[in-house]
C-alpha cells in the first residue's frame, strides 16, 4: 500500500500540511526524537554567527594558538634552578628569573628547590601531632642496632642534612634520591662503627665518626652523579641498648674509678721520683765536694811536709828550734797562762797574768768602737 500526498491523515508523521507544525519535544518520553534532534541543531548553530563564519573560526584558533604558546613563560624563583625537558629529554638548566621553554607536551620545566636543607633519620622516626608541638621520637631497632669493632652492640641515632648541588644530575641519575642518601649514610655509618670501638663512639670520638662517615657518604654520591651536598651528619643518640644499660654503666663507674686511682698514682710517682732524684743529686754533689776538700788537704799537708823537709835540709838547727816553737804555739796557744820570772831583779814583781791583759785590751777595743 502506498501513501498518498492527498491522505495526510494516514501518514505515520501525521499531517504534512504547512499549517502544522512538529510538536516540541518536552522531555517526558511523549514528544518526537526528530523534532529533538532539529532543536538540539537550531541552538548549536546559534552559538556560531551565520555570517562570515571562515573569519571567526580562524580568529578562534589564532586565540587558542596564542594561550598555548604563551603557557611557555615560566618564572624561577631564588631558591630553585630550572631544567627543561623535550619530550623527557634535558636540554637546560635556567637561572633564577623569567624564561621561556615551548609549550606543552613539546617541553616541561621542572624547579626544584635547589636551597633547602633537607634531612633524613636513621634509627629513628620523630613524628609531630596537632595537639602535641613537641615532637616525639620514635626509635626503628633494625636500623639503630650496630656491631662495634669490639664486638659490642651501640643503639645510634643520627641525621644526615643534605641540599642539591645540581639540579640536572639530581633529577635525572638517581631515581630515588631519600631512599638512596638514607641507604648510603647507613651502609657508611656501619661500617665506620664496626672499625671503632665502643669507648670513642659513647664519649670525645663523636666529631671524628661524624666528619669521616659524611666524607665517606658524599665520596659514595658523588660517584653516583647523584647532584646531592652533604652539609652535615649528627650523631643524635649513642647509647647502649636498653637492656643492658645499667650493667654498661657500672662497668664505665668502674672504669671511671679505676682511671682516678691510676691517675692519683701517676701523680704521688711523678712527685716522689723527681724528689728522690734531687736529693740523690745533691748527695752526689756532696760527696764530690769532700772527696775534693779531702785530696786537697792531702795534698797540701804533702806539699808542706815536703817544703819543711827542703828547708830542714838546708838548716836543721832553725828549722827545728822554728817547728818547736809552733808547736808549742798550737799547743799553748789557747790555755790561760801566767808567767813567773825567777830570774826577775829586786824591785819586779816576777809575775806576768797574760789572760788578764788578753780580756782588758778586748774591753778597751770594744769602749773604742762604741765611741
Amino acid at each position: 500500500m502506498s501513501w498518498s500526498s492527498n491522505n495526510d491523515d494516514n501518514s505515520p508523521w501525521g499531517k504534512s500540511s504547512s499549517n502544522n507544525k512538529r510538536k516540541p519535544y518536552n522531555g517526558s518520553g511523549g514528544g518526537n526524537n526528530d523534532d529533538f534532534f532539529d532543536n538540539f541543531q537550531e541552538k548549536l548553530k546559534g552559538f556560531f554567527p551565520k555570517k562570515n563564519k571562515p573569519a571567526s573560526l580562524s580568529a578562534i584558533i589564532l586565540i587558542l594558538l596564542g594561550i598555548w604558546g604563551a603557557s611557555g613563560f615560566y618564572r624561577v624563583g631564588t631558591d630553585e634552578q630550572g631544567v627543561v625537558t623535550r619530550f623527557g629529554e634535558y636540554v637546560r638548566t635556567t637561572e633564577p628569573g623569567l624564561h621561556y621553554h615551548l609549550p606543552f607536551p613539546v617541553e616541561k620545566a621542572l624547579k626544584p628547590k635547589v636551597t633547602r636543607v633537607n634531612r633524613i633519620e636513621v634509627g629513628f622516626r620523630t613524628s609531630q601531632s596537632q595537639f602535641n608541638q613537641n615532637p616525639q621520637a620514635r626509635q626503628v631497632p633494625e636500623e639503630a642496632l650496630m656491631l662495634t669493632g669490639d664486638e659490642n652492640i651501640v643503639e645510634l641515632n643520627f641525621t644526615i642534612f643534605w641540599i642539591i648541588n645540581d639540579a640536572k644530575d639530581f633529577l635525572f641519575n638517581v631515581r630515588n634520591p631519600e631512599i638512596t642518601i638514607k641507604s648510603i649514610g647507613e651502609s657508611v655509618m656501619r661500617e665506620k662503627i664496626g672499625q671503632t670501638p665502643i669507648g670513642p663512639i659513647l664519649s670525645e670520638g663523636k666529631s671524628i665518626v661524624e666528619e669521616e662517615v659524611k666524607n665517606k657518604v658524599q665520596s659514595v654520591l658523588d660517584y653516583y652523579k647523584s647532584g646531592v651536598l652533604v652539609t652535615q651528619v649528627q650523631l643524635q643518640k649513642a647509647d647502649p641498648p636498653e637492656l643492658v644499660i645499667d650493667s654498661y654503666r657500672d662497668v664505665q663507674r668502674a672504669k671511671t674509678d679505676e682511671q682516678r686511682l691510676r691517675n692519683e698514682a701517676e701523680a704521688y710517682r711523678n712527685d716522689i721520683i723527681p724528689k728522690a732524684r734531687g736529693e740523690a743529686e745533691r748527695k752526689i754533689q756532696e760527696a764530690e765536694a769532700y772527696k775534693q776538700e779531702v785530696v786537697a788537704k792531702a795534698q797540701g799537708e804533702a806539699q808542706r811536709f815536703i817544703s819543711v823537709y827542703d828547708s830542714y835540709k838546708t838548716s836543721k838547727d832553725v828549722t827545728r828550734e822554728r817547728i818547736y816553737l809552733e808547736t808549742l804555739e798550737k799547743t799553748l796557744g789557747k790555755i790561760d797562762k801566767i808567767i813567773v820570772d825567777k830570774n826577775a831583779g829586786s824591785g819586779i814583781v816576777p809575775y806576768l797574768p797574760l789572760p788578764e791583759l788578753q780580756k782588758k785590751n778586748k774591753i778597751n777595743q770594744t769602749i773604742t768602737k762604741d765611741e
